[in-house]
């Protein structure tokens, strides 16, 4: 990994990008961006995270041009074509497999795992391709690089795997060479990134010439504002300047989105429920440019206007005059071919997500932590409608600073922790995780519907053996190890099921009680059982990675299964249990 390059894909819901670097010393890594839009005459650092196929499901197009292509289509012909926009939301609070499925505008389905492989597929040939042109031409496959794909923290296991799987069957890495490709959290990279900013770096909201210092015991919390979740984490610089977390990562799905939806639910009351609902139906594409007109007028905190599509106007003069929509809704009025709506009104959108934020904020800033700042970044960072209002809530108790390219921040960043995972030294369990284990069945101590007879005797089937414990510190590198031994002499597989839990474990003893989810498996060959039931069975586990990886080693004869768990599982029945520790 040390001798790669490094591409970081930064897949938002809203907006999609990368960043580069072809140096391969840390100290010199200036992360470099493609801009696009050029097509349709703009110059982003993100694309829209659109994707278009045709009726057989055959992709078509990904970011502008899937837009653009989608906006200009009609009728019959966009009801035909499969498009997803902000499709990653459909991973959010999810347990994943490789055959959940996502709705496209057109009402039809496909296979979640087919949309995000394209997508990915399609930016990582966009990359070799971009880097390829400006680099005087020199040609790149993709084991060149080690490549980072940005997840939010607050994602479910079971997505952050789906994610890997994505990246997997886009060819970005391959079968062997697993470790070339890293999960970062979102606002982890951000605040990566924040702290390599010079001091004067960020913009503030009430004028005030605020710095962002960055001295070893510093405490800050970055707010990862995107479309779809807002994502937060607390930081503290230790010597040296790497960063610690102080909090596990919360959040929710209140981001820029919330705001569209509610755009939305406003422009359906002007225009009655049953005439919104043919428009949705007929003209798909242009109702998908006015919304993403409205993304991008979001931004300011101003009277908002937008011009009326004329397919909308068509449908709505064939019912009554235009003006008549207007009179009994508030906040809104008719403007010679426009829909202007007020300040207010507008501000009035933001509200749900606002308070989203700061009651996540205030849940943190009770905390016993010396937070100095509140740093925001992502795409929905740019609203000036949040940042006031955040700076409002809370310049009180610490600094809020925004860096100058908000949405910029997660993929340089990423940049940054491909290189260097351990600039997060560690982090803090979102859960107690344990494994099932059997023990010798002892009837004062154990239920008896527990009890189970093999040939080796009685056992306790299902107990929570606690491996690591929530809120508990755990460095970025640290193995935790455990022995356990087979609970049959002629066993030649085992099997260790995952559980985790964010109840209080005091009393806790089975895996199936209220409140323990089972999250994955993985399988041992056990081959060599000379030595029968006193085999030793090492377990291996790395919790404070971004990804939690498990590696089992059958010591007699040297079997090893190194493997992130398997969150994907398509079954979660319970799994009797064939370890059992002494």
């Amino acid at each position: 990994m040390d001798n790669s390059y490094i591409i970081a894909i930064d897949f938002g819901t809203a907006y999609s990008g990368y960043a580069f670097s072809l140096t391969k010393r840390e100290a010199e890594i200036e992360p470099r961006l493609k801009y696009w839009g050029q097509q349709v005459s703009l110059r982003t650092p993100k694309t829209p995270t659109c994707i278009l196929f045709d009726e057989h499901g055959k992709f078509l197009s990904f970011g502008y041009e899937a837009q653009s292509a989608y906006f200009r289509t009609r009728g019959d012909e966009a009801r035909k074509k499969f498009f997803f926009e902000c499709f990653k939301m459909s991973l959010y609070g999810k347990k994943l497999n490789s055959d959940v499925t996502i709705e496209a505008a057109n009402g039809r389905s496909m296979k979640a795992l087919k949309v995000f492989t394209e997508a990915l597929r399609h930016l990582k040939e966009d990359a070799l391709k971009f880097i390829s042109e400006n680099a005087g031409g020199k040609q790149f496959i993709a084991s060149d690089f080690t490549w980072v794909v940005t997840v939010p923290a607050i994602w479910d296991p079971s997505a952050k795997q789906f994610m890997r799987e994505a990246a997997t069957q886009a060819g970005i890495v391959t079968a062997g060479k697993e470790d070339r490709l890293v999960i970062a959290l979102e606002p982890e990279a951000a605040s990566v990134w924040c702290k390599k900013l010079p001091a004067d770096g960020f913009k503030t909201e009430n004028n005030s010439e605020v710095t962002f210092e960055q001295a070893s015991g510093t405490q800050y919390i970055v707010v990862d504002c995107g479309g779809g979740t807002i994502d937060i984490t607390v930081h503290e610089v230790l010597e040296g300047g790497a960063l610690k977390e102080l909090h596990k990562a919360s959040g929710n799905d209140l981001g820029g989105q919330t705001v569209d939806i509610k755009f939305k639910e406003f422009l359906r009351e002007i225009f009655s429920d049953s005439l919104w609902d043919t428009y949705e139906k007929e003209d798909p594409g242009e109702l998908q440019k006015m919304m993403y007109d409205i993304s991008v007028l979001k931004e300011n905190d101003d009277d908002v206007e937008i011009s009326c599509p004329y397919n909308l106007g068509e449908m709505a003069k064939e019912k009554q005059k235009m003006e008549t929509f207007f009179e009994s809704v508030r906040g809104v009025s008719w403007n010679r071919g426009s829909i202007k709506i007020s300040k207010e009104k507008v501000r009035s959108f933001f509200a749900e997500s606002l308070n989203g934020i700061t009651k996540s904020l205030r849940e943190i800033l009770k905390k016993d932590f010396r937070v100095e700042y509140i740093l925001l970044v992502g795409g929905y960072a740019r609203s000036l409608i949040l940042r006031q209002h955040i700076t409002n809530q809370f310049s009180d108790q610490c600094k809020v600073l925004c860096p100058s390219h908000p949405q910029e921040a997660i993929m340089k960043g990423a940049v940054m922790f491909g290189r260097n995972p351990a600039l997060v030294a560690s982090r803090i369990s979102a859960f107690t995780y344990g494994v099932s284990l059997s023990l010798r069945f002892d009837a004062s101590n154990h239920r008896a519907d527990k009890r189970y007879t093999n040939k080796e005797g009685e056992w306790c089937d299902g107990i929570f053996c606690v491996l690591v414990r929530e809120n508990e510190e755990v460095g970025w590198d640290k193995t935790s190890e455990y022995s356990c031994t087979p609970i049959e002499r002629d066993q030649t597989a085992i099997t260790f099921a995952f559980y985790r839990t964010e109840r209080n474990i005091q009393g806790l003893m089975y895996v199936d009680e209220w409140g323990v989810e089972k999250i994955g498996s993985i399988i041992l060959e056990s081959p060599v059982t000379a030595r029968g039931m006193n085999r030793e069975i090492k377990l291996q586990i790395k919790f404070g990675a971004t990804e939690i990886t498990v590696t089992a080693i059958d010591v007699d004869s040297g079997s090893t299964v190194k493997t992130e768990l398997d969150f994907m599982a398509k079954s979660m029945r319970s799994i009797r249990n064939n370890v059992w520790q002494k």
